[in-house]
């Protein structure tokens, strides 16, 4: 093709001087066509270009890992009182179910980081390392909705690792490899680049955002890693988009520095905590960048601030927009919850707040865990009322979290429904706000308990679903 090139150049100069008089051979100061060279490599430089030294450098600390959970099975003549004269109410031999995907270590005194839907329900977790070695796996800490867990697998003799990289130092077009155990056929290494960065809005219980990639990424893949050239570890492959279950060359991996954040609190052996601000924020619209004299929507605005929180202490007010912390811009809620999960707990940061007047300003706020105030003072529901079979407790910001539901909330809220239950007939789902019953506003867990049972003539009930107010008659 480079040739086709330079021919058609040299083409259209002759005939551009004929066409002009000029001779057709070119003149002493006319500059002649460089014509390609063509010749075998003559250096091993030349030859070799491969990724093979990166490889051999982390691929020994990138695991497999089976994870397997007894499922009970009952019998098929269960609930039939002719059978069960004979058989009784007998329970099947529980069914095995296992799932298969990878892991990083990131300690050599064996603490695995995986994702937490590779593990979720597990009864039984085992290990197997690239030199074919097999470890019985402990379950340190798993979070849902970082979708991060941490195992502990243990031998006398120090494990590799994959050093933690600064993911903030990623750029769009950087070199990065995958490696996992894609449907279970092996360890195998993928290349490709870094596609975006900041992706949020995956599915419906991500947290923060991700790093994307073109490196090829399958099931099996999930918990393994995403190396940079410097053989660091830049994220842990999670999730791929794809209509037919296969790589279609869009990846997403959880950055490197919520991956940190995280095994810190498992090495602590502490649990992962958010730290608390006490505000509720939504994203910043074209039309309120246009009010508050933003050059484009970007930012997090405060939608509710919570009286004596962190944020009302730091003189945050409903209407301000977040727009940067520690020097990072905040692209919107998820940018700033990804900011505040890997800060840290016990620590000051510093924020640059849009006010609605159009004044920017930096303000200083504490990070703090979450309290429980009031008591969650869980109960649960029982008795001839239609609310037997749920658990209530009081909410607080350390138990909203819990439930990923806004720190802001307040209130008597659903923990958990026994499917079976009264409460489940009635239609009382987990997250559930119980804001008044026969009239009167709930107060705690214990005043629902108490009143729950006084409904001779009926119960009107009110809840706060997903920000709508149900009204629930029952008779």
């Amino acid at each position: 093709m480079t040739r086709l090139k330079l021919a058609g150049a040299a083409l259209l100069l002759s005939v551009s001087g004929l066409a002009q008089g000029a001779s057709a051979q070119p003149s002493a100061d006319m500059p002649v066509p460089v014509q390609p060279v063509e010749r075998a490599p003559s250096a091993q430089a030349e030859i070799k270009l491969t990724f093979a030294p990166l490889v051999k450098k982390t691929a020994q600390a990138v695991v497999n890992v089976y994870a397997a959970k007894r499922v009970p099975e009952r019998s098929p003549f269960a609930g039939d009182p002719f059978f069960e004269q004979f058989f009784g109410n007998q329970l099947r031999r529980p069914r095995l179910e296992s799932s298969l995907g990878s892991g990083v270590i990131v300690d050599s005194s064996g603490l695995i980081v995986t994702n937490n839907h590779v593990i979720e329900g597990a009864d039984e977790v085992r290990v197997a390392l690239a030199d074919g070695r097999e470890f019985d796996a402990k379950i340190l800490l798993k979070d849902k909705r970082a979708d991060l867990a941490v195992l502990r697998i243990e031998s006398d003799q120090p494990f590799p690792v994959v050093p933690i990289a600064d993911s903030d130092s990623a750029e769009i077009g950087d070199l990065v490899l995958a490696i996992g155990n894609p449907f279970g056929i092996g360890q195998t290494v993928t290349s490709g680049i870094v596609s975006a960065l900041a992706r949020t809005h995956l599915g419906s219980d991500d947290f923060g955002y991700f790093i994307q990639t073109d490196a090829a990424i399958n099931p099996g893949n999930s918990g393994g890693a995403l190396i940079d050239m410097k053989g660091e570890l830049v994220g842990v492959n999670t999730a791929i988009f794809s209509r037919s279950g296969g790589s279609l060359g869009i990846g997403f991996a959880i950055p490197s520095n919520m991956v940190r954040a995280f095994v810190d609190a498992a090495r602590d052996g502490r649990p992962f905590l958010r730290p608390y601000i006490g505000a509720s924020f939504v994203p910043v619209t074209s039309d309120i960048a246009e009010a508050i004299g933003l050059d484009r929507p970007s930012g997090a605005l405060i939608q509710g601030v919570v009286d004596g929180g962190p944020a009302s202490e730091a003189g945050l007010r409903p209407g301000d927009v977040v727009l940067s912390m520690d020097g990072f811009p905040i692209e919107g809620p998820d940018s700033l919850g990804y900011r505040l999960a890997t800060a840290g707990l016990g620590r000051q940061t510093d924020l640059t707040v849009r006010s609605g007047d159009g004044k920017t300003e930096r303000v200083r706020l504490e990070l703090d865990e979450a309290p429980e105030t009031p008591a969650r003072d869980e109960r649960n529901l029982e008795g001839q009322t239609p609310f037997s079979g749920a658990s209530v407790a009081n909410l607080s910001p350390r138990l909203a979290d819990e439930l990923e539901m806004a720190q802001t909330k307040r209130g008597v809220v659903v923990t958990e429904v026994d499917p079976r239950s009264p409460a489940a007939r009635l239609g009382l789902q987990p997250k559930d706000i119980v804001l008044s019953l026969n009239g009167r506003e709930v107060a705690s867990s214990a005043d629902l308990e108490r009143r729950a049972e006084d409904g001779r003539r009926g119960w009107r009930l009110e809840v706060e679903r997903d920000g709508k107010v149900l009204t629930q008659f029952v008779r």
